[in-house]
């Protein structure tokens, strides 16, 4: 944790600031924020396909406004057009992207059109759009005047600068009102708990509340240091009457089970004498669960209390702090990695439907008294529940049935599996066999419940009888297949072995090991090893 990438000394800022820390997920708008490499490349597609449109449309447009034409307007003589006539093949006009492309671009960063969308404000969107392109049409400018190339279609190069404006204004402009109604919708908030002594929590607390929004972030409750610790602002720990300003979670020494129970991104700690035994425990539990801690000195704090008394909710403070962040949080990878789970799985949903609308008229066929599909009540990434779905394998009961065959449970741990399953169906056999029961679950990747690669979910039983570090697990987006389902699947009976290989998967992550995990389970798909 303690890692250089990962530790940063900045501040936690309040509603319409920017935080000075080297953390770039410190404010709650990174969670939504786009890559900057993502935007470039989509601009850059932006201004290719504008410079194809316009390629295609000048020869109409040409026809539409040249004299006789339907569209003859007198203040478009400047563009010199003339008759209808054969254009230039598109490659004759590449030299006009190579212009044009580096200029915009480059004018795109120097506007900030390259910081995160839901940091610029909409009049800042529309003004990078506007003059983006026009630093290109003045570069296109520059050269002609300087090669005195007179041969040029202006009613071309006018057509590619109103083009591409309208794309960008139109593609970003999109972008950033559905960010920004995320945002303000909460989406994107941090969910926040608190870690200190009763005074710093309080002074903290009013400073949340007076300054932070909760679209930033949002405060679940804090850990005492100890059972005699005093409950914040005078109400009583655990009186059911009591206003729950700041709900008491536990016992900082629970804080590694209650990160893998809550939908955590930050650990606040106000650092103090009394926390000094707690400090090493709580920073090994937000690094082995990836979550982002934040330490604030409470000598620091205490020097600005009386601002923080007399400062509205537009005031200037901003509390300092110590980030260490894990590796891989917010990174531009797994944002990539979320934009082709999705692609692949709307790819796939729709080539497969004619295999899945078939699976499930068999499964009614061969079996009419029980559902097509099976729902999958797990739990994913940071202990959330979801449900997923699977098409229906076992007969009705057959969880009724579980607890006759524990016996023959050929896994350790708190997992259950049996090669010869009773309570599976003859069509369900052969569905496991070809992981064809699988194939909903791209729905649930598609709504973001999992991703293509990475650990499985766990069963709501099965995450009672896990050990602390079996839930590091659930620390990244669970996934359909992962290391387990190939290297061995069902001839791994060990469950620990099992959590190794997803604990491996973690600490390993790349765009890489995904794609080379994809690849070998398309050929265990094809081999037909399931069960």
């Amino acid at each position: 944790m303690a890692a250089p990438p990962g530790v940063g000394v900045g501040v936690l800022a309040p509603s319409g600031r920017h935080p000075t820390s080297v953390d770039d997920s410190a404010a709650a708008s990174g969670r939504g924020a786009i890559p900057r490499r993502f935007l470039w490349l989509l601009d850059l597609l932006m201004l290719v396909a504008s410079f194809i449109l316009a390629h295609m449309l000048v020869p109409t447009i040409q026809a539409l406004i040249a004299p006789g034409g339907m569209l003859r307007i007198a203040w478009l003589h400047w563009l010199k057009v003339p008759g209808p006539e054969p254009f230039a093949p598109l490659g004759e006009w590449l030299w006009l992207l190579v212009v044009v492309v580096p200029s915009t671009l480059l004018f795109m960063q120097v506007l900030g059109g390259y910081r995160s969308i839901l940091e610029q404000s909409r009049a800042r969107v529309v003004l990078t759009c506007l003059l983006a392109p026009l630093a290109g049409l003045a570069s296109v400018t520059l050269v002609l005047f300087a090669l005195k190339y007179h041969a040029a279609s202006r009613l071309f190069v006018f057509s590619f600068v109103v083009f591409s404006t309208s794309g960008l204004l139109l593609y970003r402009s999109a972008v950033h009102a559905y960010k920004r109604a995320r945002f303000n919708a909460g989406h994107y908030a941090r969910e926040t708990i608190l870690v200190g002594s009763t005074p710093a929590l309080e002074h903290v607390v009013e400073y949340f509340e007076r300054s932070v929004p909760r679209t930033m972030y949002r405060l679940h409750g804090y850990l005492r240091l100890s059972p005699q610790q005093p409950a914040p602002f005078g109400t009583a720990a655990g009186d059911p009457a009591a206003p729950a300003r700041l709900p008491l979670l536990g016992e900082a020494g629970a804080l590694g089970d209650l990160l893998i129970h809550r939908p955590v991104h930050d650990v606040i700690v106000v650092e103090s004498p009394e926390i000094t035994d707690h400090l090493p425990a709580i920073i090994e539990a937000c690094d082995y669960f990836r979550v982002t801690l934040r330490i604030v000195p409470e000598v620091l704090l205490a020097g600005q209390l009386k601002d923080l008394r007399l400062m509205g909710r537009s005031g200037g403070l901003q509390l300092p702090q110590i980030v260490l962040k894990p590796a891989h949080l917010d990174s531009d990878a797994l944002f990539i990695k979320r934009v082709i789970d999705v692609v692949v799985s709307v790819a796939l949903l729709i080539a497969l439907s004619p295999l899945l609308l078939l699976i499930a008229l068999v499964i009614k066929l061969t079996t009419p008294g029980l559902p097509v599909l099976y729902p999958w009540r797990v739990i994913g990434y940071g202990g959330r529940p979801f449900t997923g779905y699977k098409f229906t394998t076992m007969v009705a009961d057959a969880d009724d049935l579980k607890a006759g065959l524990m016996h023959l449970n050929e896994m350790t741990g708190p997992v259950f599996k049996i090669k010869d399953d009773p309570r599976v169906t003859r069509l369900g056999r052969f569905l496991r066999k070809y992981s064809l029961n699988e194939l909903p679950q791209f729905w649930s990747v598609l709504k973001g419940d999992m991703s293509l690669v990475g650990p499985r979910p766990a069963g709501p039983h099965e995450l009672k009888r896990y050990e602390l570090w079996h839930k590091r697990k659930l620390a990244v987006q669970p996934g359909i297949t992962c290391l387990w389902q190939v290297r061995g699947r069902n001839r791994i009976s060990d469950f620990d072995e099992w959590v190794r290989m997803d604990l491996e998967y973690i600490d390993n992550w790349s765009l890489w090991l995904d794609f080379r995990i994809l690849v070998r389970t398309a050929w265990t798909v094809i081999a037909g090893t399931g069960s």
